[in-house]
């Protein structure tokens, strides 16, 4: 019911009486019609906001700047491009078919980046940080285009498209960890890119606002397909543009409606479904629909006529509208009404073919842009543009075609209508085909003497350079030394105190914070569980970042470790949104690159909330060389023991594992964390390698010994002696335990049961990493089978194991087995694993490590048994212990159970 007063209710019903008269005489298209120029009045734009806008520009052509380009030469650099961009596809096709490529989304959007190129993007310069711009995955080979006319990519390097392995090839998309001179983001994973773009943006505000790097009204560019919007990534985290007030953002969605397989929305309007979207998210939103030869037509719509036509036309019609030409538009889209036909009467099909539509159009693309980079109000902008897929290709050879997507060539007359709808000065000849087949198509590039390639070099040289760029000259930072009072803290042990390794980590961050010349570098990021992970000390210490400052007392004022928000904070919580979290971290750990700033930022997510919910993100992480720490906690499928199936991580480690550049632990003890955050930040803060790291911690209390001496190096390495069985009877059978994460401690008691009550000599070893010894282990194998009959030292867990005196080796985690099992090949001894393979489940640690068969008996048991198969133990041995520890050998396994 609506609870606005009526307070003239007689005037209120001679308006409801004009508008039911207005739809009895003129219907209720017209009464629509009327309602919306209504609403286009500024005083009722809060409820024109409400609704979704007509079919038509947001900016009309009275409002429409001077355009301050030379419209001609820009034509004729954006048509070299478009054919250099169809050529380097067409020519690796040539070569082998099996490279692929796309022709029809660069075709569709050239004028959108090329006045952005011309006229907004901005590059880093000694005056200015740059504009970040995360350009469309499948637009790659126009960029390359434009760089060849720019003189940054040669021939051959174009005619190395897709062809990497050589090493001077072109990378299929924008792979910044294949190009790391050119590209800057990973994008072409449908939705990562837009998502990525928000947090960016609002890391840029965070920058300014700790005075760690000014905004200098730099903005983010986000290029983007309509068809993408379906991915959750896409819109999802809309509304934190708007709350975080990033007027520095600007996502060009390219509306060509189409998707790889079809229309995006054939049976509707995708243009007003995403105006509806991103108004409701608090947007600004400005609509590039109609090129510059619709404003005569519209204009002459004194009756609403043709806006009505736009209106009730859906996608899958405006396809077709572009794909059967100009007479099949006459008669379909303006002969629906007889008066309409009337009005383009004096028109051929070939004029009504060329009416474009506003993303063609550099004026009305010149006009949004121009629109959208003044800001100022605290919103972000999108702007919605309209387009046909493969522009330019003939409908022969794509154009609003069904299959355009996957149209990777194009035959001799097709190469012929693209030059003359181009006005390319290219010879017949020329397109017959050199010496090579693939030659068929020639590049063009206009003299360098030409008063467009003087153009298109002066308009980079206003905007600061060449775009895309990436520069990662940073200046190095010296870490402290593991006994500086940052980790010594954690390397003393702690007595009888017990802690976990998760407290642990929080107070060697504390400690990073506190640091002078690293502090202010930190940046945790968490999801929203930082009392999960005890870490809300840091609210009041470092407070939580929010644009608009703290406007309310929190419940919590009275208390020690008050919620603290702060336009200055340093932490970021993202709320309960892992992708958003990611994407903040990605922002953050390519800072270095990005904004000449390097930062150190913490990840800290819950339980396999990390790898396993934002998979596609880590990898593209990998893909951007971030530098950092993700910090996995709760580990283990038995540790975080009441949560059950959905929260338990048994995987998350072979899920890093996978990530060529990520580095993974699995620590037990505050010393190895210690060792470990140190060794990252070497690596990635003073040595400025490209890797990021991964730690996985735990919510389980127990006391930590003090570092042993001279363990750091296995540590990092992923293997070391903890506790040697000092046993010197060489009739004693030996064995070799290894556990890693909350496994070890199990591990170690059943060493003590071996020894006391079996007369074992079991040597203890803390396994930080089987991820790493595996990686080095590969190394060495490529290394001799390369190398034939050259000395090479073996990998570190086969000299390791090998110095011991002979026995089996037996390894337990609190993973699944696969996990420990990697390194099989190179362990110089029997080997055996036990793991937590299966679904995780509820209920008391002790009772979990049991029923996944890696507690501290089946440990025993696993070793005695591997002594019976080596005769150096008897069967009765095994039996009288599985009686003992009330195994049940007939027992369904975990997984199966």
């Amino acid at each position: 019911m609506n609870s606005i007063v009526d307070l003239d209710p007689t005037e209120t019903g001679e308006w409801t009486d004009a508008l039911a008269s207005l739809i009895r005489v003129g219907g209720e298209e017209r009464a629509r019609f009327v309602i919306a120029r209504l609403l286009e009045n500024p005083a009722l734009t809060s409820a024109q906001e409400a609704l979704t806008t007509p079919h038509r520009n947001t900016i009309g052509l009275d409002a429409q700047p001077a355009y301050p380009g030379d419209l001609a030469l820009e034509r004729k650099l954006r048509s070299a491009i478009r054919w250099n961009s169809v050529a380097m596809v067409v020519r690796a096709n040539a070569k082998d078919k099996s490279l692929g490529g796309h022709l029809a989304s660069y075709m569709s959007s050239a004028t959108l980046y090329e006045v952005g190129f011309n006229h907004f993007f901005r590059a880093r310069s000694e005056r200015f940080a740059g504009d970040l711009i995360y350009f469309q995955g499948h637009i790659a080979p126009g960029i390359y285009a434009r760089s060849f006319l720019e003189g940054r990519l040669d021939e051959p390097r174009l005619d190395n498209f897709r062809q990497e392995v050589g090493g001077s090839g072109l990378s299929s998309y924008p792979h910044p960890y294949l190009m790391p001179d050119y590209w800057q983001f990973s994008t072409v994973s449908m939705g990562l890119g837009p998502i990525q773009a928000i947090y960016q943006a609002r890391l840029m505000k965070y920058l300014d606002q700790r005075e760690l790097k000014p905004l200098e009204q730099r903005k983010v560019w986000a290029f983007l397909g309509d068809g993408e919007c379906d991915e959750p990534e896409t819109l999802g985290a809309l509304n934190v543009a708007s709350r975080e007030t990033l007027d520095n953002l600007i996502f060009v969605v390219n509306c060509n409606l189409q998707r790889l397989d079809g229309p995006v929305r054939g049976n509707a309007s995708v243009m007003s479904e995403l105006e509806r979207s991103f108004k409701g998210a608090g947007w600004n939103v400005i609509k590039v629909v109609w090129g510059g030869g619709w404003d005569r037509l519209l204009e002459a719509d004194h009756d609403g006529l043709l806006g009505r036509r736009m209106n009730e036309a859906v996608d899958g019609e405006y396809q077709n509208f572009k794909a059967q030409g100009g007479a099949y538009t006459r008669e379909k889209f303006f002969g629906k009404y007889a008066e309409l036909a009337e009005r383009v009467a004096s028109m051929s099909d070939a004029e009504i073919q060329n009416l474009t539509r506003g993303g063609h159009d550099p004026e009305k693309v010149y006009a949004a842009y121009h629109a959208a980079v003044q800001g100022g109000d605290g919103r972000p902008t999108v702007i919605l543009a309209h387009t046909v897929k493969g522009y330019g290709m003939g409908s022969e050879h794509g154009e609003a075609d069904m299959e355009a997507h996957n149209i990777k060539t194009m035959s001799a007359d097709g190469l012929r209508a693209l030059r003359e709808r181009f006005e390319l000065p290219i010879d017949d000849a020329a397109l017959e085909g050199g010496a090579r087949e693939f030659e068929v198509m020639p590049y063009h590039r206009p003299p360098d003497d030409s008063a467009e390639m003087r153009y298109l070099h002066a308009r980079r040289a206003e905007l600061g350079g060449y775009l895309p760029a990436r520069d990662t000259h940073v200046e190095a930072a010296s870490i402290p030394a593991l006994d500086d009072r940052v980790f010594a803290t954690q390397t003393k042990g702690s007595g009888e105190r017990q802690l976990s390794t998760t407290m642990a980590f929080v107070r060697v961050l504390t400690g990073l914070v506190k640091h002078k010349t690293l502090g202010p570098k930190v940046v945790p990021i968490i999801p929203d569980e930082a009392r999960t992970f005890g870490m809300e000390g840091l609210f009041r210490q470092l407070g939580i970042y929010a644009p608009e400052g703290q406007k309310y007392e929190p419940a919590d004022a009275g208390q020690i470790m008050f919620y603290r928000e702060d336009r200055s904070g340093q932490i970021l919580e993202e709320g309960i949104t892992e992708a958003g979290a990611m994407s903040s971290w990605i922002a953050a750990a390519t800072a270095y690159a990005n904004h000449a700033t390097p930062l150190i930022p913490f990840y800290i997510y819950y339980a396999m909330f990390g790898f396993q919910r934002i998979g596609d993100l880590a990898w593209a992480a990998g893909d951007m060389l971030c530098r950092g720490f993700m910090i996995g906690g709760t580990a283990g499928r038995t540790t975080i023991n009441g949560e059950g199936l959905q929260h338990q991580d048994g995987h998350s480690h072979l899920f890093a594992s996978v990530i060529p550049n990520c580095r993974s632990y699995d620590p037990t003890y505050a010393y190895e964390v210690a060792v470990i955050v140190r060794h990252g930040l070497l690596e990635m803060v003073e040595r400025q390698k490209d890797v990021f790291f991964y730690l996985t911690v735990m919510n389980e209390n127990y006391p930590h010994p003090a570092m042993p001496a001279g363990c750091a190096e296995g540590i990092v390495r992923g293997l070391y002696l903890l506790d040697e069985d000092d046993s010197t009877d060489a009739e004693r059978p030996r064995a070799q335990l290894l556990g890693s994460g909350a496994i070890l401690r199990e591990v170690e008691a059943a060493a003590r049961i071996l020894r006391e009550e079996y007369g074992v000599a079991a040597d203890v070893w803390s396994a930080t990493s089987f991820n790493e010894l595996r990686r080095e282990a590969l190394a060495y194998d490529r290394q001799r089978f390369l190398a034939p009959g050259k000395t090479l030292d073996k990998p570190w867990v086969t000299r390791q194991l090998a110095e011991r005196a002979a026995g089996p080796v037996i390894a337990a985690s609190d993973a699944i087995r696969l996990y420990a099992d990697q390194i099989r090949a190179w362990v110089p001894s029997d080997y055996y694993v036990l793991g937590t393979d299966g679904f995780g489940r509820s209920d008391t640690r002790e009772s979990l490590r049991r029923f996944f068969e890696v507690d501290r008996y089946h440990v025993v048991v696993m070793t005695l048994s591997a002594l019976v198969e080596r005769g150096e133990l008897t069967a009765e041995v095994v039996i009288d212990a599985l009686a003992r520890f009330g195994i049940d050998a007939a027992a369904l396994t975990p997984w199966e159970r």
